[in-house]
């Protein structure tokens, strides 16, 4: 390579550390004594270009902290540079790079090329020489500085601006702009998809509550078809036992003169105490079956108004959990007055507690339910003389089928105390949780329960009257563990 091709432009307007590098680079003259031509220019070069960046550049840029875009640009230019600089020109480090692909060096080797722009002054300034002949417009730190601020920062760090440190600050403002307003753009596009969720939860919520209307209504009109007809036989009833208190009358009457016909009224008086027995019995059925009728529209009613409570219950957690992980403040501005009465205490809000296994079953198919297992209270309930490992593999695999069934969330946790290996995570689609030594499965629930978001349905299958206690008080339902088994012997 000719040395005399790296000089800059005596004509041109140059200044600053080119125009130092190019008078030193001009004054080499006479033999060289070892390597090739270009290896003494190029160490004049450095050297005049090292001592331009001492005397004029105000701040000193730090290498290890520039910016990703900035380091990705003086990886690349180095990287195309270093396939054709001579052996004398590459550091050590550098040596096994060169052998990389062209396309490799930058990525893999980007590191150690920085490492040598910065340590080396010799591989820096070759690679300043090489990009003023093949890539010409890398190396004016003012022609892209509005449209290249990355190229124009990486240019001035090259050749030793005084104003490489501005540009390097202005490429990581920029740079930390981008990354703000795409976290912004992500936040927006969340917050967005959640008020669909929202306006839909509350669609489904207006025609669950139509369909229960619907359903209320039909049986009112149920209720009082069966009072109306109890009407009817009631009325029917007084007038038999009319009928017949007259012919008991019409009898006696008649006991002295007609004993025959005394006999045959006696006769129909019987049979008209016997029919009115008949309906009597009748009525009584009547009025049973109004009142089973009765209990059954009020449980389907309450069991309604729990499905809806729940519901409820998980769009106000999940607009508080949105709430929260958006650091908004509440509606309004500070407390409200009643707020600021003292010397009371709110009550306490418990949880139900589920008596069967078909009251699981509905819970269980609430959107977004976490079931909690107590592994060891459950197995030793329902097969005790089982070995532990056949007892939590058992219960494991009967909750990865009702898991299947229901889609719900399902975490079993078992005490730790023990146990010398713990199986792989999340079987069958059940996450398996061992407490640390030292920790009870106990206390494992009460922190999975507490951070549940507050509306969320979370049931805790246990038959510890402590751990039901605890879980209800923080708006967990409590299943009996014999009540889960039967809901599992049902999967």
């Amino acid at each position: 390579m000719d040395p005399s091709s790296h000089r800059p432009d005596p004509s041109g307007d140059r200044s600053g550390p080119q125009q130092e590098a190019g008078s030193a680079v001009g004054a080499v003259s006479g033999p060289v004594p070892d390597g090739k031509p270009g290896d003494a220019v190029r160490q004049a070069g450095a050297g005049a270009s090292d001592a331009a960046a001492d005397a004029e550049q105000d701040e000193v840029v730090d290498w290890r902290s520039l910016p990703e875009p900035v380091r990705d640009r003086l990886a690349e230019l180095a990287a195309e540079a270093l396939g054709t600089l001579p052996a004398a020109d590459v550091p050590r480090q550098l040596r096994p790079v060169a052998r990389f692909a062209p396309a490799k060096r930058a990525s893999s080797g980007a590191s150690a090329l920085l490492t040598g722009l910065r340590e080396s002054a010799r591989f820096r300034t070759a690679v300043v020489e090489w990009t003023r002949t093949h890539r010409p417009d890398a190396l004016d730190p003012a022609a892209g500085f509005d449209t290249d601020p990355v190229g124009a920062a990486a240019a001035a760090l090259l050749l030793g601006q005084p104003d490489a440190a501005t540009r390097v600050r202005d490429v990581a403002q920029r740079t930390e702009d981008a990354s703000l307003r795409s976290e912004r753009d992500a936040a927006l596009a969340r917050v967005r998809k959640l008020e669909t969720e929202l306006a839909e939860a509350r669609e489904e919520l207006e025609s669950a509550r139509a369909d229960v209307e619907r359903a209320r209504s039909e049986r009112t009109d149920q209720l009082d078809k069966l009072r109306g007809r109890l009407r009817r036989q009631g009325q029917e009833l007084r007038e038999a036992r009319d009928a017949a208190e007259q012919a008991r009358r019409d009898a006696e009457q008649a006991t002295g003169t007609r004993g025959g016909e005394a006999q045959r009224l006696a006769d129909e008086l019987v049979r008209e105490r016997e029919r009115a027995d008949a309906e009597r019995i009748r009525a009584e059925r009547a009025v049973a079956d109004a009142e089973a009728a009765r209990r059954s529209a009020h449980e389907a009613r309450a069991a309604d108004e729990v499905r809806l409570r729940l519901l409820l219950d998980t769009l106000g957690g999940a607009a508080d959990g949105l709430r929260r992980e958006l650091a908004l403040g509440e509606t309004g501005t500070g407390a409200a007055p009643a707020d600021t009465v003292g010397g009371v205490v709110g009550p306490a809000s418990a949880a139900e507690r589920v008596a069967d296994a078909d009251a699981l079953g509905k819970l269980l198919r609430l959107p977004a339910v976490h079931l909690v297992v107590d592994g060891y209270n459950v197995t030793k309930t329902g097969y005790p003389d089982l070995p532990l490992v056949e007892q939590r593999s058992r219960l494991v695999g009967q909750l990865g089928a009702l898991q299947a069934r229901v889609g719900a969330e399902v975490t079993v946790v078992f005490d730790g105390a023990g146990v010398t290996s713990v199986p792989a995570a999340n079987p069958r689609g059940v996450r398996v949780l061992f407490s640390d030594p030292g920790v009870l499965a106990d206390d494992v629930i009460r922190d999975l329960v507490a951070a549940e978001p507050h509306g969320r349905p979370v049931i805790v299958a246990t038959s510890d009257q402590e751990i039901v206690t605890a879980v209800r008080r923080s708006g967990a339902h409590a299943v009996p563990s014999d009540v889960l088994l039967a809901r599992l012997g049902r999967t």
